[in-house]
């Protein structure tokens, strides 16, 4: 049985970061909404209640259902999830008057409760509310302080129970990790056994157990995700598996050659499928995002239906989902709002009467990296940028176009093979070119242009999740402009996203 801890989200935004930071000391844990969660069993060592966007004090602010935890598990609350122990056990929270937000000094710290060991005084910490602790109840007692916040953490007495008004998972909690350690290693008494190793070990045996015989197909995109799984489930099922590679002539340039050549060697069985003019004649001319991704997994569904049946007696379709594509799909308040559709392809499982096989769901895209490099998979598939699903039509603004795609293609190629012969594209989460339907007036030798603009877009990020824009040196993105406004046809302007996710997206659409 695989322990765990258990995250309970109520809607924050470093929730994720939580479970990150809980991985990242080869702990498996899993994120759930305080509202549903599984019964803690014998597998689940520990329970952290994440912070929030709401106020205990608010009406219908988040209330858990805590008696199968509290006092019987180890139970860690982090900000909203401090304040609430507080607040509905006895205490008191209030609205504070010097909010506090961003870095602060412990100034006090009780050195000899188990969370905060081997913690000095004066670390750093990072605050992030506008409640504050005011009283705690009488068998609650403070073992944190800052300058501003009295009770900056606390202990409940003849429990496992601690809350903690700062935010141990950011960076700027300089010893936020050793913390998290404290709790999930020396309370909770986890073994560190979950690392790209075992999870291979672990689920090949697995999916062996679960799929025995039976054949499955699973439709290939070339990228990172989908290429690990293709490779775990071989490793199970051997030729049982069908890999399918759709070319929707919305690929990169010569991707469709590039990808396919790519699984020569890794004992793939791969069927390449260049369909690209059922895709673009129902694609040409479509400018609205969601019906772009609409048309483009209608004719997948058509395409990979029809090529799927040619496998005899299929039962499985398997899909790179992660764990983002899973925690996004459930909310703290009931369905998420629709950001933009998924890549995955809804609808084929019931119309092919498949069930699904997803043996990457639980975790994050850099884990999935190190699985792939545990099991030997080469680093021109383990370090590619992630691509979208419905490909370069969501990076052209505008109409879709056969000429646009060209021009795009160009342009993009341009761009990342310069930054992988500048060093810079290991350095880079995902980059590429957005076309815009912007044209504007330009000088070429003694002629007037009148031709269209490009976006250079890159970021980092560990898991698509956050992303900061990548800070590219001005000398490469120069030569890069002027690459594209000299060698490609119908474009004489270049400009550099500078935005990050939050707020904006990693695609424009």
């Amino acid at each position: 049985m695989q322990e765990k801890i258990l995250i309970l989200d109520f809607g924050s935004q470093y929730t994720q970061l939580i479970a990150r930071r809980v991985r990242e000391l080869n702990v498996y844990c899993e994120i759930h909404p305080f509202n549903h969660f599984p019964d803690p069993d014998d597998s689940v060592k520990g329970v952290i209640m994440s912070g929030s966007p709401f106020s205990v004090r608010d009406d219908g602010a988040p209330e858990p259902r805590l008696d199968s935890i509290k006092g019987e598990k180890p139970l860690l609350g982090v900000c909203y999830g401090a304040q609430y122990l507080a607040h509905n056990f006895g205490g008191k929270v209030h609205a504070s008057d010097t909010r506090e937000y961003g870095r602060a000094k412990m100034k006090y710290i009780n050195a000899d409760d188990p969370l905060f060991s081997g913690i000095k005084e004066g670390t750093q910490v990072w605050m992030s509310h506008g409640d504050t602790i005011e009283e705690l109840p009488s068998h609650y007692s403070v073992i944190g302080s800052t300058d501003d916040v009295y009770i900056g953490a606390y202990n409940i007495k003849g429990e496992n129970t601690w809350g903690i008004q700062f935010h141990p998972e950011v960076y700027h909690t300089l010893e936020g990790k050793k913390i998290l350690a404290n709790f999930v290693i020396n309370i909770c008494g986890c073994r560190q056994t979950w690392t790209p190793d075992s999870f291979v070990e672990s689920t090949v045996k697995d999916l062996r157990d679960k799929l025995g015989n039976d054949r499955v197909v699973l439709g290939l995109s070339g990228g990172v995700d989908s290429s690990v799984a293709a490779y775990l489930l071989n490793k199970a099922v051997g030729k049982n598996l069908t890999c399918i590679f759709v070319d929707n002539g919305l690929l990169r340039k010569n991707e469709y050659t590039k990808v396919l050549d790519s699984y020569k060697g890794l004992g793939l069985n791969v069927k390449g499928i260049d369909v690209s003019d059922e895709f673009l004649d129902q694609m040409e001319g479509e400018s609205e995002p969601e019906k772009k991704r609409k048309i483009i997994g209608r004719v997948f569904i058509e395409v990979f239906e029809r090529e799927a049946t040619k496998v005899k007696d299929v039962k499985w379709l398997a899909q790179g989902t992660i764990y983002p594509d899973v925690i996004e799909s459930v909310s703290v308040k009931g369905p998420s709002a629709t950001i933009k559709s998924h890549h995955n392809v809804g609808g084929l499982p019931e119309l092919m009467n498949l069930k699904v096989i997803e043996p990457l769901k639980l975790l994050f895209k850099d884990e999935v990296r190190k699985v792939g490099t545990a099991m030997g998979m080469p680093d021109i598939i383990i370090k590619r940028h992630p691509f979208p699903g419905p490909g370069l039509a969501i990076r052209i603004l505008g109409p879709v176009t056969r000429g646009k795609i060209c021009m795009l293609q160009e342009a993009d190629d341009i761009y990342i093979e310069g930054l992988k012969k500048a060093g810079l594209y290991d350095k880079v989460w995902q980059a590429g070119v957005i076309l815009l339907p912007v044209q504007s007036v330009g000088v070429m030798g003694d002629e007037r242009t009148y031709e269209y603009t490009v976006v250079l877009r890159a970021v980092g990020s560990t898991d698509g999740m956050t992303a900061d824009w990548s800070h590219l040196p001005y000398d490469f993105l120069g030569q890069v402009s002027n690459a594209i406004i000299n060698r490609v046809k119908g474009i004489n302007r270049v400009v550099y996203d500078i935005s990050s996710k939050p707020p904006a997206t990693i695609e424009w659409e």
